[in-house]
C-alpha cells in the first residue's frame, strides 16, 4: 500500500460494501479527498466491477463533472481538468504489450503532477509494480452489490 496514502488516513474508509452505482461513486469521492497530485491508482476488477464509476466519483469530488468521465476503452486515455490538477483515467485492456504504452509517452501519466486511475493494470505489471502505486480492488458481490478495498 502506498505509504503516503496510508499516512493521510483514507484507508479507514476500505474494505466498504456498496449497494448500488451511487455508492460506488460515493467511495471513489471519499477516496479522491485523500489524493495528491503524483499518486498513482491501479483499479483492479472484473469487467462491469464498477472501476469506471469509482473514478467517475473521484473526478466529480476534484473538479470534474461526471457527465464528462467516460470509460477509455477505444481511447487508451481520456484527460480531465480538476479544479487543482490533472487527472488521467487509463484503461490498459486493449495495449498489447507494455511497449505499446512506453510509446504513448508513459512519463507524462505516471512521472508528472497528476492523478492517473488505471483499469486493468494487469497489463501493465513492470510499470505498475512497486510502492508508488495505490491498488483499489472492485468485487462483484452478486447484483449491484460490491467490496470495494485498498490492497
Amino acid at each position: 500500500m502506498n505509504t503516503r496514502l496510508a499516512v493521510r488516513a483514507t484507508p479507514d474508509i476500505f474494505p466498504v460494501a456498496s449497494q448500488s452505482v451511487n455508492d460506488t461513486r460515493r467511495v471513489g469521492a471519499e477516496f479522491a479527498a485523500a489524493l495528491e497530485p503524483g499518486d498513482v491508482i491501479a483499479l483492479e476488477g472484473d469487467l462491469g466491477a464498477g472501476k469506471t464509476e469509482f473514478v467517475r466519483g473521484a473526478c466529480e469530488a476534484l473538479g470534474v463533472g461526471g457527465d464528462l468521465v467516460t470509460s477509455p476503452t477505444f481511447t487508451i486515455v481520456n484527460e480531465y481538468k480538476g479544479t487543482e490538477t490533472t487527472i488521467f483515467h487509463i484503461d490498459a485492456y486493449r495495449l498489447k504489450s507494455e511497449t505499446e504504452f512506453f510509446d504513448l509517452g508513459y512519463e507524462e501519466y505516471f512521472l508528472g503532477n497528476a492523478i492517473s486511475f488505471v483499469e486493468w493494470p494487469e497489463r501493465l505489471p513492470t510499470i505498475l509494480s512497486g510502492e508508488h502505486v495505490i491498488r483499489v480492488r472492485l468485487e462483484h458481490r452478486g447484483g449491484s452489490q460490491r467490496t470495494i478495498s485498498i490492497e
